[in-house]
């Protein structure tokens, strides 16, 4: 062991990172392994001010995110993306080495790095056998630990799997859980089904966190743009620990032209084409002899699984088709998450399919 790894703390000696979908890699002309849109719009910037630090919560986008989450400034905070929020939600309600949280796998990987990077415990109650989360056993897992468990991470639509929240459930949750532990919605995929989102419990609910993120459905994944929603009480908890300028000039201006009626109209468009090109794919699919299973269709992705997934997935490769493989996660055997992309990326999905 090297020196510089004796260095470093012993959490992070054992991590392993997260493998996103650069790091990963591939190579073709046909990425659909990242839930990352297929278009993008034109943006104007005023490099003026790039001399001035920006604005710690720039009023331009909180302003715009408020009217277009119809909750009121206070009850908002923008970071580097939904991931950065994740992270400080960890950093702010969990004390290292002894606090925990919660996730429900399978889902989105993000959640355990980030507590494991804080040393902050991961513990675990499984999705039931329809994927959808086991609300009685969350809230026996929360009671039982006796103040260990503070945050229970629930993504909806859930990634990879796509399943959604029982609003009745998560309220009961909520009161449950109330004074002994945050419950964070992670809406990343919201505006692709925007009737299941749980913004109206945020009022009666001191301890529901909601995270967004600009990344899908208003194809900026570049530029790092998310947001928490939730009562003020935790907004100011969350500001005290997040970076003094979490949010680049240049990224405010993106986000305030996308957040505006013009490009409201041209995400909530967006939306139409790929749900629309979402079921197109989920009915052929189905009906191909290689496939034995279509999970929910909510987000701009679909996870199928299949009989085979080795061979489907080196067919995509050799196509020039890049996916993202679960098929080595627990529960997702022979499982490939196929991002919604134009409707031309769809056709050459499903004629690489139909010649297996």
């Amino acid at each position: 062991m090297s020196n510089i790894i004796k260095l470093a703390r012993k959490t992070v000696q054992a991590l392993t990172p997260y493998l996103s979908a650069r790091r990963i890699g591939g190579r073709g002309d046909v990425w659909l392994n990242a839930n990352e849109a297929p278009d993008c719009s034109d943006y104007q910037l005023d490099s003026s001010h790039l001399n001035r630090y920006p604005e710690f919560q720039p009023p331009q986008i909180i302003n715009a995110y408020a009217a277009y989450s119809k909750l009121n400034t206070d009850q908002l905070l923008t970071t580097r993306g939904a991931d950065e929020s994740i992270e400080v939600l960890i950093r702010t309600f969990c004390e290292a080495e002894l606090d925990s949280i919660l996730i429900c796998p399978p889902t989105y990987g993000m959640y355990a790095i980030s507590a494991e990077t804080c040393g902050v415990g991961v513990e675990q109650v499984a999705l039931q056998d329809n994927f959808d989360v086991d609300y009685d056993a969350v809230k026996k897992a929360v009671l039982d630990s006796q103040g260990r468990i503070k945050i229970v991470f629930l993504c909806a639509p859930n990634n990879p799997t796509g399943n959604m929240l029982d609003q009745q459930k998560l309220a009961e949750l909520l009161t449950a859980t109330e004074g002994k532990a945050l419950i964070v919605a992670d809406e990343a995929y919201i505006e692709f089904c925007p009737e299941f989102t749980q913004t109206n419990l945020i009022a009666s609910h001191e301890n529901l966190v909601i995270t967004r993120t600009l990344s899908k459905a208003f194809a900026l994944a570049s530029i790092r743009c998310g947001f928490t929603l939730a009562q003020a009480s935790v907004i100011e908890m969350m500001a005290k620990v997040i970076a003094p300028y979490p949010v680049p000039g240049p990224v405010a201006q993106i986000a305030a032209q996308a957040l505006s009626e013009d490009g409201l109209e041209i995400m909530r468009d967006r939306v139409v084409v790929l749900n629309n090109n979402r079921q197109v794919l989920a009915n052929a699919v189905s009906e191909l002899d290689c496939v034995t299973e279509v999970f929910p269709t909510t987000g701009n992705f679909l996870l199928v699984r299949f009989k085979d997934s080795a061979q489907v997935f080196k067919a995509f490769a050799d196509d020039g088709i890049i996916m993202r493989d679960f098929a080595n996660k627990p529960r997702l055997e022979n499982c490939i998450r196929i991002t919604i992309g134009t409707s031309e990326e769809m056709n050459k999905t499903l004629n690489t399919l139909k010649a297996l």
